[in-house]
């Protein structure tokens, strides 16, 4: 009796202490929200195993990551999104790994942001790992690694305390990220701005700022400061020929099978587009990439109901301007004729 009586204590101090946790963070803005982590991607990647005609594939960056928006895409087209791009990830890694490793003959949108589209083709330069990581998950991911993502859902789902740490954001509340804050604080001299979490997850990858960054001037300026501090450093310089001919290489076989291939550029903003035009000018390596690739091309700055978005912190839409721009995209592709999968007006 005196040992069940102990083990019913424990349960309510269990609860009582995940409940008082769980209220303090969410006092300090946090909300729960999906892990957008290697198991995520992996499912999505599974979705090629046995490609169907109605796949529209999406790869790239954070900006078409971001800025397309999947809900409205699988309404107005008729078609399924497949969204594989990354943060902070070059294209090319993937480009190759479905041309290599899948059937896949649909319509695939190349996000091209030119910092991290013609940064290197080096295997372990980060914007080539990260997407390596991702996509050599999916070949070696376990039962065991499965049926955890799977069980971790509904708390992910329910409980804003529970992330998964991977070292990106500073915002995350995990043991292991607030550790690594006590010790980044004993530091002596000054330390980079902390990079906060603005994105809001679904589980087919779909990608929204978060409202708190949309709203919160304060609150997007910390992400403008973590922009800043991490790119006015020393760069190495892109590797234009080697990241063209890589992507030339993949694109013609994948056309050569039936595939087709469009370009998106997607908006930017503010200090990230003066730098974006300064170091990677666009008839340098935006027009230089059509021209050779001879790829159908949309860049935002062509169109004029894209000049004025809402991009709050310089890189990403607000959720309201990327269904914006995610409707008004599909319009111009329908009216060209590029989406060959597509429903009728």
């Amino acid at each position: 009796m005196k040992l069940h009586k102990s083990f019913i204590l424990a349960i309510v101090l269990g609860l009582a202490s995940v409940v008082c946790w769980e209220l303090y963070w969410r006092s300090q803005g946090m909300v729960p929200n999906i892990d957008d982590n290697n198991n995520l991607s992996s499912i999505q990647r599974a979705k090629l195993k046995n490609p169907s005609d109605d796949q529209v594939v999406f790869i790239g960056s954070s900006r078409i990551l971001f800025d397309i928006q999947l809900d409205l895409w699988r309404e107005q087209t008729g078609t399924e999104p497949v969204m594989l791009a990354f943060q902070g990830a070059s294209p090319l890694p993937t480009l190759q790994d479905i041309v290599e490793n899948t059937d896949f003959n649909g319509t695939m949108i190349v996000g091209v942001t030119e910092g991290l589209f013609f940064s290197t083709t080096f295997d372990k330069a980060p914007p080539i790992s990260r997407a390596k990581e991702r996509i050599q998950h999916f070949y070696d991911r376990t039962y065991a690694q499965r049926l955890n993502h799977l069980f971790s859902i509904p708390l992910q789902k329910n409980l804003a305390f529970v992330t998964v740490a991977d070292e990106t954001w500073d915002s995350d509340v995990d043991l292991k990220t607030l550790l690594t804050r006590l010790r980044k604080g004993e530091r002596a001299g000054p330390l980079p701005a902390p990079f906060y979490q603005f994105e809001d997850v679904s589980l087919d990858r779909n990608v929204q700022m978060s409202e708190r960054t949309t709203n919160d001037t304060a609150y997007a300026n910390t992400i403008k400061l973590a922009w800043q501090d991490m790119l006015s450093g020393a760069m190495p310089p892109p590797d234009k020929k080697g990241t063209t001919e890589f992507f030339l290489k993949y694109a013609e076989k994948f056309r050569e099978r039936g595939g087709q291939i469009i370009l998106v550029r997607c908006p930017s903003d503010g200090w990230f587009k003066e730098i974006e035009a300064k170091g990677l000018p666009r008839t340098e390596y935006w027009d230089s990439l059509v021209l050779r690739s001879k790829l159908p091309a949309y860049h935002y700055a062509d169109y004029q109901q894209f000049h004025d978005l809402n991009l709050p912190e310089w890189s990403h839409l607000s959720k309201e301007d990327a269904d914006f721009f995610t409707t008004e995209l599909i319009k111009i592709l329908k009216k060209d004729g590029v989406l060959t999968h597509s429903k009728t007006e």
